[in-house]
């Protein structure tokens, strides 16, 4: 078990943030909901010049729309696959990949896992992905996961999951990955330590790793997978799910104005 101890967003200062990059699912929403106070805080910090990019496991499909709609600058989807830009209609891939042969490849890993575990399923939103394949959880437990890892390990593919879903992807896919491409091209302003990383599961570990980013927020739910963990976020909320990311907004949008009356 991971025990190391984690502090609480108000023993950090957070006035000189320019980027987040967030996790949607049990992080952004509430309920599995967008809720008013989740896109005022959105609206919020981008009137006051602060960047949140949403770093989700959903599928390409999903993604465009969520770029589009919302107040941010953009979205990556499928856990690093792929990044949609602002109010760019066409994905901007990060994984190179042949998508027809992958695709394939894919299923096969996928047809291997359900003959060791008949209850997976689909996801209903699998078809409308491109770099990664995913069932539903089906109440999988922690050893039946880690059985699947290293399914998808040994047929030379990755494995995650989140609180939605389960995810084989390419190795090296992950949000980390992704985010390491997306920094320097579409936001050279900013550096290590204006940019925080915010999560609730684990597939948002890799943007856990202060060597790769040494400002990082969970929301309270995170703790539900401590003892899963191999990297904890630096900081995390008192509330859970959206409630805890506006609780941070909330935090970073008065540490800049407490900077501005300086």
């Amino acid at each position: 078990m991971n025990q190391a101890v984690l502090q609480t967003i108000d023993n950090y200062d957070w006035g000189h943030i320019r980027l987040i990059a967030s996790d949607m699912d049990g992080t952004l929403t509430s309920a599995e909901k967008f809720d008013t106070e989740l896109l005022d805080a959105l609206a919020r910090l981008a009137a006051h010049g602060i960047d949140v990019l949403i770093t989700t496991g959903r599928s390409a499909g999903w993604v465009q729309a969520i770029a589009t709609y919302l107040p941010i600058a953009g979205a990556m989807a499928e856990n690093g696959g792929l990044l949609y830009w602002q109010q760019d209609p066409q994905p901007r891939m990060l994984s190179k990949l042949s998508r027809e042969q992958h695709r394939q490849q894919l299923e096969q890993v996928f047809k291997l896992i359900q003959s060791k575990f008949p209850q997976v399923q689909e996801s209903w939103d699998n078809r409308f992905r491109i770099t990664d394949w995913t069932f539903d959880l089906a109440n999988l437990n922690h050893q039946a996961l880690e059985t699947i890892t290293l399914i998808c390990q040994n047929s030379g593919f990755d494995f995650t999951y989140s609180t939605i879903q389960c995810h084989i992807k390419p190795l090296a896919q992950d949000k980390a990955s992704g985010l390491n491409q997306v920094l320097p091209q579409y936001f050279p302003h900013v550096s290590s330590e204006t940019v925080v990383t915010v999560g609730d599961s684990p597939n948002d570990e890799s943007m856990f790793n202060l060597q790769s980013f040494p400002l990082s927020v969970g929301v309270a739910n995170v703790l539900q997978y401590r003892d899963r963990l191999k990297y904890l976020p630096a900081y995390v909320t008192k509330a859970s799910q959206g409630a805890g990311f506006c609780e941070f907004a909330a935090a970073v949008l008065r540490d800049q104005k407490k900077l501005a009356d300086i």
